[in-house]
């Protein structure tokens, strides 16, 4: 077992993770793939718990702008994250690790219910949670559910997953090239300079318990499993 300098962490997937290259729905090689790369730190000993988004399949602020009432468009979403979290542990299971799924919303026949010391013991035991319906609440995004997630668990970094971008810029760098990446940042620089990280409820939550953020590209070779061990990749938010 490798010397890792995290021993329980929150991953949090967005929904475009899921879709690999395409801008809807689900694909399967690039869903084994990040199977292998949990799989991988799983082995190392790091208990790994996840948030998935459900951007792939729903996107509740598009609902919302058509004419669709919010609450029930951020229901809606909660539903998309299911799917993707069932998609996951199927995932997983195939490459042999031991998965449960929570959801924030009640729906039996597929997830047990969000229970933090269910979820701890889990963890404890080895096994990979995967938490899905956010909050359970309309008007909270997942990266608050990320947040909030980690301080339950007592995780003892949360890290976000982007594609194709290696951090936090001063832009987005897909489209400006003059956009300057940040190695490290505190908390309130993040907010103060309005920074796109996550939404400022989540980072306010992450700034009150001393969360701290690694913001990272999944798609990087072996990213995970070398942001685990402690190697400088991406960008740390900290206090």
């Amino acid at each position: 077992m490798s010397t890792t300098k995290y021993k329980r962490v929150l991953l949090k997937l967005s929904g475009e993770a899921f879709a690999g290259g395409a801008t809807f729905g689900i694909d399967s090689a690039t869903l084994t793939k990040i199977a292998r790369q949990i799989k991988q730190v799983v082995e190392m000993g790091v208990g790994v718990a996840i948030v998935v988004g459900g951007g792939n399949i729903w996107r509740g602020a598009e609902a919302e702008e058509q004419g669709m009432d919010r609450v029930t468009a951020d229901y809606a979403g909660m539903l998309a994250t299911v799917i993707n979290a069932v998609a996951l542990q199927d995932a997983l299971e195939r490459e042999g690790v031991t998965t449960r799924t929570q959801s924030a919303i009640e729906i039996q026949q597929v997830a047990e219910p969000f229970i933090r010391r269910r979820a701890i013991r889990h963890l404890e035991k080895g096994r990979v949670v995967i938490f899905a319906a956010g909050t359970g609440n309309p008007y909270m995004t997942t990266d608050t559910a990320s947040a909030l997630r980690a301080i339950e668990i007592e995780a003892e970094v949360l890290l976000m997953t982007k594609n194709n971008v290696d951090g936090i810029y001063t832009a987005d760098p897909l489209t400006d090239p003059k956009a300057k990446k940040f190695d490290q940042l505190t908390h309130l620089e993040a907010l103060n300079l309005r920074l796109e990280v996550m939404d400022a409820t989540a980072l306010s939550l992450c700034l009150e318990n001393k969360l701290p953020i690694v913001v990272f590209d999944l798609q990087a070779p072996r990213s995970l499993e070398r942001v685990v061990m402690g190697e400088a990749i991406g960008t740390l938010v900290d206090t």
